[in-house]
């Protein structure tokens, strides 16, 4: 294939991916490793959610719920049953799916911000359950002070490594896996069938299209996914906590992160979280000791102008100046605006 009929998917992702391949060769100190690991994890969760808003078209801003409620059924189920984590990922992911598919069947019947705010009130419900539940049926949640993974001497049986050289390639892994899902999406029935929904629920209906089935199927998708990360998240850390892993703030940054990349795109998360990652631990950094909230006041200026100025997210610059060059085919369909899709 010629590289004018390359998509921007291969013209910037296998250079990306390349680069990520090899950097853990050049990057020794222990901070970077966990912050480039940090972005993979970040870039993976924006992608997961990239499923609901970007293709379903809903704007979901409970997804905390699903990556801490698979991460506590993963520690759990390490801690009380002996389960290794790779099994209790598996089985976290699939928690989440399960109440993806509960929550989601009667929400999908709302729109816009109705739609929203529900799964706002449902994860910090339950974020506030956990954070006053020291036990429950014999099971010791600990409240707000959180559950810790205990260390052992078995590596990568039980998902520990001494370094982080290996969290990092897991982290890659699973961030591949994730990317590819998403343009098996894109090409698939489910896939035409969600952008039509998307586009005009009641054109898509009289055609025979069953919205909420097809959504149903992406938010089930994006929740196990999700659940995966939260699992990853619990491990890496070696502990989990309500406020930490079940926050608003979590479930924002992701959504931003997707936003502003170029939601209802293959690469726009990734593009997203690599640009508002390394921003927010920057301004951390600098302002968050000497002048506390500043850094939160950069954070959302640069949200801001990203929004104002890039509706389409960061990745629609990109396709446009590879077009202009002749490396990339022009999309089939644009990228959708953030407009579209705001409460």
């Amino acid at each position: 294939m010629s590289t004018s009929r390359r998509s921007i998917n291969a013209v910037l992702g296998l250079p990306l991916l390349a680069i990520a391949l090899v950097l853990p060769f050049f990057v020794q100190e222990a901070y970077l490793l966990h912050s480039l690991t940090m972005i993979l994890y970040f870039a993976y969760m924006a992608s997961a959610w990239n499923f609901v808003c970007g293709y379903v078209g809903q704007l979901s801003l409970g997804h905390a719920v699903f990556a801490g409620l698979a991460g506590y059924a993963t520690v759990l189920l390490y801690t009380q049953l002996g389960w290794s984590p790779w099994f209790g990922m598996l089985a976290g992911g699939l928690l989440a799916a399960i109440l993806a598919v509960i929550l989601g069947y009667p929400n999908f019947k709302l729109r816009g911000p109705y739609f929203t705010l529900t799964t706002i009130a449902f994860a910090e419900i339950v974020r506030i359950w956990l954070e006053n539940t020291d036990e429950f049926m014999g099971i010791p949640l600990k409240g707000a002070q959180g559950l810790v993974v205990p260390p052992s001497d078995l590596g990568w049986q039980v998902f520990q490594f001494e370094g982080k050289v290996p969290y990092y390639y897991i982290a890659l892994a699973m961030l591949v896996v994730m990317l590819l899902a998403t343009i098996v999406l894109e090409r698939s029935r489910l896939g035409y069938y969600l952008k039509a929904v998307r586009g005009d629920p009641n054109g898509a209906a009289a055609l025979g299209v069953n919205g909420t089935r097809c959504s149903l199927t992406a938010l089930a998708i994006s929740a196990f996914m999700t659940g995966l990360g939260g699992a990853f998240y619990a491990q890496f850390f070696r502990y989990i906590n309500p406020e930490r892993n079940l926050g608003m703030e979590f479930s924002i940054d992701t959504a931003l992160m997707a936003i502003v990349g170029g939601q209802g795109t293959v690469l726009g998360p990734v593009l997203g979280a690599l640009l508002l990652h390394p921003i927010a631990e920057i301004t951390r950094a600098w302002f968050g000791g000497r002048f506390p909230g500043l850094h939160l006041v950069i954070y959302g200026a640069i949200l801001m102008v990203a929004v104002l100025y890039f509706p389409k997210g960061v990745i629609a610059p990109l396709q446009q100046w590879l077009t202009r060059r002749g490396l990339r085919k022009p999309d089939p369909a644009p990228a959708i605006d953030v407009q579209e899709v705001r409460p």
